[in-house]
């Protein structure tokens, strides 16, 4: 009988993956990562942030 493989599905070569929400300049939309892979996009118009976190993160957070 084999004995069961422990597999790492959140294994990555990139030391800090990106995690959060990040303004992405070329797409102008909000992107959020998750260990690393895109998860979520919304444009500015329809995320519901208010203003001043929204200029914050694209300031601050851009990609």
């Amino acid at each position: 009988m084999n004995n069961p493989i422990q597999l790492d599905l959140f294994a990555t070569d990139d030391p800090e993956p990106l995690n959060g929400m990040y303004y992405e300049k070329k797409t102008n939309k909000f992107v959020s990562y998750v260990k690393g892979r895109r998860h979520f996009e919304v444009t500015p118009g329809r995320c519901l942030g208010d203003e001043a976190w929204k200029e914050k993160t694209m300031k601050e957070r851009a990609i």
